[in-house]
């Protein structure tokens, strides 16, 4: 007889059946116990006749296989119960450092950290990762839809994204090389080498100081790069399909998760609001008399232009654009008034995504890299691209973690990554 999941019990109900999973939790009254089995799949009750099968001395976590009779119970979560007839420990568990189990789970953040893998048990802990995979499933499945191919690019690099600063430096033999901060260089290059539309799932790495619930030093990814763009325009209308494509699949294969989690989707809009970095600094300025903003949004002024937004249009998105030439890397395509044409989209209050349209032409790229205070003989690999015919290109990135973080109501982001690196955890 081959095991079978608990959520496929329901189909076998009146025969024997083989589950295997943890034990989530023991209760005995008299001569009857029962067990809360758990895998995968979900978490079954089984009752067990202890004249008949010995459990003294069974531990929480213990790997155990069962072989009984499913039996019809409406009363249970999934209608059914499995009456024990044998039970075997495959691993036994020894005596638990935290409690994983309760109804009421709530436990120091570092304490789950450190403790990852017994954490991760948590079915509502676990839940948050099975939401991040949908994520990313629905991504890329929009963007498959859509013509764009999915790409591999390097995480060993010669030179930073943006300019050398905050990278990780590797010794790759007899050469310094550093950590990608970013996929940016290779999409766009694989633009140019005529796929047009490339996305990648991956990690990047900022060696950046920060200590805030924000902030990894590590995370996922999920980048696009789409050539002969009108405009960035253009870009957040695809990220716009994108984000309702991304909900739309999260719903349809993650609903017992969701409800776990109790979770609120958000309703993306046919537009997104918009509005100029200037203009959401001035509503900050005389809104809410927040003066001390140049060129860019703090974290308080992130939450309350989305405040702002979400009162007047009712929306927990919204697109930021035209930041200055200042504040964007070199490759970001120059605006008028010292502005460029890019966006960041926030969402509940915290930038997930930075986007643009991207310098296409040779010499106005190098003199970028010139008034960023960049050497163009650094960076020839990627700049060489542009001699041999790039069309007008642009793209965007999100953070995983931060969308899954702010989509589940999470105080930190670390909560949304499976085992965060950050200046002062590298284990487990």
């Amino acid at each position: 007889m081959e095991r079978i999941l608990i959520s496929e019990t329901r189909n076998f109900t009146g025969n024997e059946v083989i589950i295997k999973g943890w034990i989530h939790r023991i209760r005995s009254i008299g001569r009857i116990a029962f067990l809360l089995v758990r895998d995968r799949s979900g978490i079954i009750q089984c009752v067990v006749n202890t004249k008949n099968i010995e459990i003294k001395g069974l531990k929480l976590e213990s790997v155990i296989e069962i072989k009984g009779d499913a039996i019809k119970n409406e009363s249970n979560g999934n209608g059914v119960e499995i009456q024990v007839n044998a039970l075997d420990v495959i691993s036994a568990a020894e005596e638990l450092p935290i409690e994983i189990n309760k109804e009421s789970f709530s436990l120091n953040l570092d304490v789950l950290l450190n403790n990852r893998v017994l954490s991760l048990r948590n079915p509502k802990i676990n839940a948050i990762f099975k939401i991040q995979a949908a994520l990313a499933q629905g991504f890329s499945q929009y963007l498959t839809q859509q013509g764009f191919t999915q790409i591999f690019t390097p995480k060993i690099v010669a030179e930073g994204t943006e300019g050398g600063t905050n990278l990780f430096t590797v010794n790759y033999f007899d050469k310094k090389a550093y950590l990608a901060q970013s996929p940016q260089f290779y999409k766009q290059m694989m633009v140019g080498a005529g796929y047009e539309r490339v996305f990648e799932i991956g990690h990047v790495y900022r060696a950046e100081s920060h200590d805030t619930k924000r902030h990894l030093n590590e995370y996922v990814s999920l980048d696009l790069e789409m050539g002969f763009i009108e405009d960035e325009f253009e870009i957040m209308k695809l990220e716009t399909e994108l984000l309702r494509h991304m909900m739309l699949h999260l719903t349809q294969t993650c609903k017992t998760e969701l409800e776990l989690s109790g979770a609120y989707i958000p309703v993306v809009p046919k537009e997104i609001p918009r509005l100029k970095l200037s203009e959401a600094i001035h509503i900050l300025k005389t809104q809410y008399g927040k003066n001390n903003l140049d060129g860019d949004l703090d974290p308080e002024g992130e939450a309350l232009i989305s405040r702002y937004v979400k009162e007047r249009y009712d929306s927990d998105f919204i697109f930021l654009t035209h930041y200055p030439q200042s504040k964007r890397p070199m490759y970001t395509m120059p605006a008028e008034n010292s502005e460029t044409h890019s966006f960041d989209l926030l969402f509940r209050g915290l930038e997930i995504t930075t986007g643009g349209q991207r310098i296409h032409q040779y010499e106005k790229l190098k003199s970028s890299m010139l008034k960023h205070g960049l050497n163009p003989d650094d960076f020839e690999g990627y700049l060489s691209v542009f001699r041999h015919g790039m069309p007008p290109h642009g793209g965007l990135a999100i953070g995983l973690e931060r969308i899954t973080a702010m989509l589940l109501g999470l105080e930190n982001v670390r909560e949304a990554a499976s085992f965060p690196r950050d200046r002062n955890r590298l284990a487990p």
